[in-house]
């Protein structure tokens, strides 16, 4: 029998994903600096579930924790570790990881397994197992991604330790460079090489910008316009396409661009359109916001003709789109200043395309591909002239680059290590050195293509320069990349390219986020920056680069242009289906495996058991021979931002763990099924209720040991012989979480039970006394007890619970002669809301002083929990997120209150100093 593991009883979610949340606003040495990759899940959750995934629970090791009560102290310091575990800033704490690790040696007897991502993508899952000190394995289909994983978990232990060779760097390092530092500082020394080494080039193609008032300033970015040549044959101008006047919001330096057309002799159709900058607010044009384009077409300025996007695609697709400088942004030093195109600076953008640039068709993907659609058909077409003379010039440098790495006294490793990094530094600035940029006029700078996985048509776009200091520039970019450069101090990664449904799985465990259905087209968007990746570093990775587009053929994702819409569905369900069939022949049977899915919030309703993807998912797993120990839904959102805006509070994602399912697996009816889960749910509740898992999240969460009863059956049959579905199953769990919570009212005092099935009726509305007293004498309460102990208001006929803002602040828990759970959860939430957390541990503790022992600190949150399921299933939105507050802060509040240093609040400790004024 296999021993349990965290992840299959409790997780300290809400910790889990509130880390998850909180990463996304960290950039500086985040992996996701290293090179752009789509929908990484979080490092934390990533880190938390491979550590869970390992440990045992406690309840499985009954010699060492023989009760309820020692496993559930040991469970509560495991998930401690996990909350500092988390943390990002605790990532490079070496005491910490050598105390995560210590505790997977104990559960796996000194030898953890090997960890697996077939679908290593962005490395996330590779790299945070390689800081547990685990054997990491990667593998991926995708070329891009098997270098951004070599980059993460092979190459920093292939050079560990090694200085620095670039000439002077090692003698400015006092104390050693350990781990990846020296490799990193390189880095930054070559690439600082190469983009001077670029800059002498094309310093002709970068002139500076001539200021107002006299002198020169560096230009920050051009800003450009497409144009199409007006349909109206009485004007034929080149009308430009753009979806914004404006170049400027910020207050005290707005700035416009105004249009007007002039006669031109040198211009086919005898006029044409300049550009000028406004900056008098009072003259600001009526179409400022407008622009000349939209989602139906676009209007000439010249003519007022309106043009259909179908004329536009098809000049389009007759390489007869162009394209017109409109303003140059420069460094103004403490503000930007802009400025009308003069002669020199067109001029300058004006040059040859190299003839051994990247070369490369773009995919058919109009779902996501939208720039071919309009003639931007070939990789080549993504960028301006300038952009791809000076990226052709960076991206010949890497391999001289690496040659002098060697000439400087490094081997040829260490050179490939430097040059791997300089041509990623290569592919990652194409991101926001290409003609598909925006320019950001609420923050005046340039965004780059990827906001979305996506590669979208844009009319106006910004061109960067790609040296100096500011955002777009080479050393800028290498410098965010060099800073992502780490050495976990873990064992050296294996990373290969590999096809997941043909690799071998011997020996490896695995944890993996596959990709899902058509979520994102990663091969055709990779392609981007795989034709300069190639370019770059085809000769030190001959095998891997060899290809001229990204292998598509196998890619397991549902694409309907590449395998047609109704065969796409099949030919992703049955590879997802071949993968996990083929991993469950050598499945471990020690440990689980777990599988991220990516829940998109349309998928399914407020109880997550409505979504066709997440049932063929569950379906799939189970066919391939898996039984489902647990689900864990991770958000990247705070689940209370999501309950108060009123949105789907679903998790963005949902990770299982699973376990190979016995091939002598019983049958069972439905009776029987339903049986099992009324035996089970209750203590696998408890123990969710027990851990920190917001109320929010419990519904996705009780799935799991939901799907471990009826995973565990070779078949359930329903009582007409055919086999249960999914969703079905998905129903019948549903129906056993309601019941199993209206069953815990069962525990609470009397006043708590009248309180919970009052509010069930009528929240803290009104209702009819006669109601209120037939509820109340059945369970042995009485509405004028009640009434006096301030739980409702009975007045004129009428009956009305007391929410928590109406309570009175005199209230003093120590003296109320006939308190209860209802009472204390009420009070408590009317703390939390305007005092904090450290007041609300205060009452908490004096509570739980009481002598009577009315209050209990489980049934408390139990409450919290029974109360949010109800409010969120009436849409009482305000109720929700109070309830799901105060289970979210309850780590906190209950350290407060277990706290010796502090002495029980006393009367009047609440109030505010002042209140009266």
């Amino acid at each position: 029998m296999h021993k349990r593991k965290l992840i299959e009883v409790a997780l300290p979610l809400e910790a889990i994903n509130r880390e998850s949340a909180r990463e996304k606003s960290i950039r500086h040495g985040h992996p996701s600096t290293l090179h752009l990759w789509w929908a990484r899940r979080p490092l934390a959750a990533a880190r938390a579930v491979l550590f869970a995934q390992l440990v045992d629970d406690p309840s499985a090791r009954p010699e060492e924790f023989p009760t309820e009560e020692l496993q559930r102290k040991e469970r509560d310091r495991l998930h401690v570790l996990i909350e500092r575990l988390v943390v990002w800033e605790n990532i490079r704490d070496e005491t910490l990881l050598a105390e995560a690790n210590a505790e997977i040696l104990r559960s796996t007897g000194g030898h953890p397994p090997r960890i697996l991502d077939p679908f290593a993508g962005g490395g996330t899952i590779p790299l945070e197992a390689q800081r547990l000190g685990l054997e990491a394995h990667a593998s991926d289909l995708n070329p891009v991604a098997v270098l951004i994983n070599k980059a993460l978990i092979e190459i920093p232990v292939d050079v560990r330790n090694h200085p620095p060779v670039f000439p002077g760097v090692a003698e400015s390092e006092i104390g050693g460079w350990r781990g990846a530092a020296g490799l990193a500082a390189d880095v930054r020394a070559y690439g600082s090489w190469m983009s001077s080494e670029v800059e002498r080039g094309v310093a002709s193609l970068y002139p500076a910008a001539k200021m107002p008032g006299g002198g020169e300033a560096p230009v920050v970015a051009w800003v450009w316009a497409r144009t199409v040549r007006c349909p109206n044959p009485a004007c034929g101008i080149a009308m430009p396409l753009v979806r914004s006047w404006w170049l400027s919001k910020r207050t005290g330096n707005e700035a416009f661009i105004l249009a007007s057309v002039v006669q031109d002799s040198n211009d086919p159709a005898g006029q044409r359109v300049v550009f000028e900058i406004g900056r008098d607010l009072q003259k600001l044009p009526a179409n400022v916001d407008l622009g000349t384009v939209g989602r139906t077409g676009a209007t000439c300025i010249a003519c007022g003709t309106s043009v259909k996007l179908a004329f536009i695609r098809d000049e389009g697709r007759a390489k007869r789109i162009g394209a017109s400088m409109m303003a140059v942004v420069a460094d103004g030093g403490r503000r930007r200043a802009y400025l009308a195109p003069t002669a020199e600076q067109i001029a300058a953008a004006e040059v040859e395309i190299p003839a051994d640039t990247i070369g490369g068709s773009l995919g058919y993907y109009p779902r996501d591909l939208k720039a071919p659609t309009y003639g931007l058909t070939e990789f080549s077409d993504l960028f301006t002239r300038r952009q791809l003379v000076v990226l052709t010039a960076f991206s010949d440098l890497v391999l001289e680059a690496r040659a002098k790495v060697i000439c400087d006294g490094g081997s040829e490793i260490y050179a490939n290590a430097v040059a791997t990094y300089l041509g990623l530094g290569v592919s990652r600035m194409t991101d926001i050195s290409n003609a598909l940029c925006r320019w950001e006029n609420t923050k005046e700078q340039v965004r780059n293509l990827f906001g979305r996985q996506a590669i979208p048509m844009l009319w106006d776009f910004a061109e960067t320069r790609p040296f100096g200091k500011a955002a777009g520039s080479f050393e800028v970019s290498l410098g965010n990349l060099a800073k992502a450069i780490t050495d976990t101090g873990g064992p050296r990664g294996v990373v290969q390219q590999a096809d997941a449904s043909a690799r071998s799985y011997d020996g490896l465990v695995i944890s993996t986020d596959p990709p899902y259905y058509d979520n994102i087209g990663y091969s055709d968007l990779s392609d981007f920056f795989y034709v300069w990746l190639r370019r770059s570093l085809r000769p030190i990775y001959p095998e891997l680069l060899a290809t001229m587009l990204v292998p598509k053929a196998e890619e397991l994702v549902a694409n309907p242009y590449r395998h047609g819409k109704n065969e796409a569905k099949a030919f992703f369900e049955d590879g997802f289906r071949k993968v996990f069939a083929h991993a469950r022949e050598s499945a471990s049977q020690q440990f689980p495996i777990t599988v991220w899915y990516a829940f998109k919030q349309s998928d399914g309703d407020e109880h997550g058991d409505a979504s066709t993807g997440w049932e063929t998912l569950l379906e799939g797993m189970i066919r391939s021979g898996w039984e489902i120990t647990s689900t864990w839904p991770n958000r990247s959102e705070l689940s209370n931002r999501m309950i108060a805006s009123g949105r789907n509070a679903l998790a963005s994602s949902i990770v299982l763990s699973l376990r190979p399912r016995r091939p002598s697996a019983p049958t069972a009816d439905r009776r029987g099924f339903i049986a099992a889960l009324e035996a089970e749910l209750p203590d696998a509740l408890r123990k969710l209720q027990q851990g920190q898992i917001a109320p929010v999240d419990l519904p996705q969460a009780a799935i799991g040991p939901g799907m471990a009863v009826f995973s565990r059956y070779g078949a359930v049959l329903e009582p007409d012989g055919t086999k249960m579905t999914v969703r079905s199953a998905l129903t019948r769990i549903n129906e056993i979480l309601d019941q199993v919570l209206n069953e815990q009212e069962g525990d609470f005092d009397p006043t708590t039970r009248f309180a919970i099935a009052w509010y069930r009726q009528h929240g803290y509305g009104v209702g009819k006394f006669g109601d209120a007293d037939n509820l109340a004498r059945a369970r042995n309460t009485s509405v004028d007890t009640m009434d006096r102990d301030e739980i409702l208001t009975s007045r004129a006929g009428n009956v009305q619970l007391i929410k928590s803002s109406q309570l009175s602040w005199d209230y003093d828990v120590l003296k109320d002669l006939h308190t209860s759970n209802w009472e204390a959860l009420h009070h408590l939430i009317k703390v939390l809301e305007r005092d904090g957390i450290a007041p609300a541990g205060d009452f908490l503790q004096a509570a739980l002083t009481r002598p009577d022992g009315a209050v209990d600190a489980d049934l408390v949150k139990e409450l919290a929990h029974l109360l949010f399921r109800i409010a969120e299933g009436n849409g009482w939105t305000k109720d929700a997120l109070n309830f799901n507050t105060l289970v979210t802060t309850w780590p906190e509040i209950l350290e407060v209150a277990r706290s010796a240093k502090r002495p029980p609040a006393q009367q009047g400790a609440f109030d505010f100093e002042g209140e009266d004024d």
